[in-house]
C-alpha cells in the first residue's frame, strides 16, 4: 500500500512551465502543480506533469505505543494482529446499519401513536352505504309509482275480485331490491351496536361479520315470507295472501329508506350509536304497528276478531323477531374474541 512520501523533489519543470521554487521539505500537492501549468494546458500534459513532481512512497505505520488504554490495564492488542480471535475484531455493533450506510437503517426517530380506527375512513363500509343509497334510488324511481299507491290504500282493503293495487314484475323486482337495502342497513346498525357495546374484536374479518349479519337479515325475510305464505293458503285465500305479501314488501322498502340516514350520521357525523338505536328501535315499532293493523284490516275486520289477530301476529311476526334477535346473539358469541 503506497502513499505520498515526505521526500525532497528537486526534478526542474518541464519546458513551458513557469518557474517555481523547489519544494525542499514536502512534495507539491496537484493543486499547486497545475498552477504551474498554463490555462490553456491539455489533460495529458495535466496528467505528465503531476506524475513528474508527485512521487508515491510506502507507507510508514507509527511504531510509537498506544497510550489510550485504561490505566492499569495491559496494552490493547491491535487489530491489524490476524492471530487474534474473531470477537476482538467483531464488535456489538459492527453490523449494525447505522454503521453502515450501504445498509437500510430502518425507521428515523420515534414511531408515533398510531390512527385509531374510524368508520368513516373505512372504505368498504363507504362503499357498501354509497351502494345502498344508489341501490335505494333507483329501486325508489323505478317502483315510486307502486310504493305511492301502497301507501294511498295502505288502510283499505277492498274487498272484491281484484287487488287495490296493481304491479308489474318490474316494480316487484325493484321491491325486492329494496329489501337487500334494508338487509344491510340493519346489518350494518347492529356491527355498530357490537363494537360500541360487546366488542370489537373478531375471529374473523369485520367485513365478513357483517356479512354474516346481512345474511341473517336476508334468511329471515326470506323465511318469513314462505312462512307468512304457507299460514295464509292453509287458513286464508290467494287474494288475502297476495294483499299480505304486497303490504310486506312495502314496509320492509320504507324501513330501509328510513333506517339509510341513522347509518349515515353514524358512520360519517359522530351521531352515538345508542341515539341511533333508539331511532331504530322507534322506526321498526311503528312499522310493526302498522303491519298489525293491515293484518286486521286484511284477516279479521269481517268478523271482528280481535283476539286471533293478536295471536296471528304475534305467531307469526313478533315471534320471528326474538328468533332473529336470538340467532344474532349467537353469531356475535361465536365470532367475537372472549378475553
Amino acid at each position: 500500500m503506497i502513499q505520498q512520501g515526505d521526500s525532497i523533489a528537486q526534478a526542474a519543470l518541464s519546458e513551458g512551465v513557469p518557474e517555481a521554487e523547489a519544494l525542499v521539505h514536502r512534495q507539491p500537492t496537484p493543486a499547486e502543480v497545475l498552477s504551474w501549468l498554463p490555462k490553456n494546458a491539455t489533460p495529458a500534459q495535466q496528467d505528465s506533469a503531476i506524475q513528474a513532481h508527485i512521487k508515491p512512497s510506502e507507507i510508514h505505520w507509527s511504531s510509537r505505543p498506544d497510550t489510550l488504554h485504561l490505566p492499569g490495564q495491559p496494552v490493547g492488542k491491535s487489530w491489524r494482529d490476524v492471530s487474534l480471535p474473531k470477537y476482538y475484531k467483531e464488535s456489538f455493533f459492527s453490523r449494525s446499519p447505522l454503521f453502515h450506510p450501504e445498509l437500510p437503517g430502518g425507521r428515523m426517530g420515534v414511531a408515533g401513536d398510531p390512527i385509531p380506527y374510524s368508520v368513516a375512513a373505512d372504505n368498504v363500509i363507504t362503499g357498501l352505504l354509497l351502494a345502498c343509497f344508489v341501490i335505494g334510488i333507483v329501486a325508489f324511481r323505478k317502483s315510486r309509482g307502486f310504493i305511492g299507491r301502497q301507501a294511498k290504500h295502505f288502510f283499505y282493503v277492498q274487498h272484491g275480485e281484484t287487488t287495490a293495487v296493481t304491479e308489474t314484475a318490474s316494480e316487484l323486482r325493484f321491491q325486492f331490491f329494496l329489501m337487500l337495502q334494508t338487509c344491510l342497513q340493519l346489518a350494518l346498525l347492529f356491527f355498530f351496536h357490537t363494537r360500541a357495546t360487546l366488542s370489537d374484536t373478531f375471529i374473523v374479518d369485520q367485513y365478513q361479520v357483517i356479512g354474516w349479519f346481512s345474511g341473517a337479515f336476508l334468511v329471515y325475510f326470506l323465511l318469513k315470507i314462505v312462512i307468512y305464505t304457507v299460514t295464509n293458503l292453509t287458513f286464508f285465500d290467494r287474494k288475502r295472501n297476495e294483499q299480505w305479501l304486497k303490504s310486506i314488501l312495502f314496509i320492509v322498502s320504507i324501513e330501509g329508506l328510513l333506517l339509510f340516514p341513522a347509518s349515515t350520521l353514524v358512520a360519517y357525523f359522530g351521531l352515538q350509536v345508542d341515539h341511533a338505536m333508539v331511532y331504530t328501535f322507534v322506526v321498526i315499532v311503528l312499522l310493526k304497528i302498522m303491519l298489525f293493523c293491515k293484518s286486521y284490516l286484511i284477516f279479521f275486520k269481517q268478523n271482528g276478531s280481535y283476539v286471533q289477530n293478536i295471536l296471528y301476529f304475534c305467531t307469526l311476526e313478533v315471534m320471528p323477531v326474538l328468533a332473529l334477535w336470538g340467532t344474532l346473539a349467537t353469531i356475535n358469541a361465536y365470532l367475537k374474541i372472549n378475553f
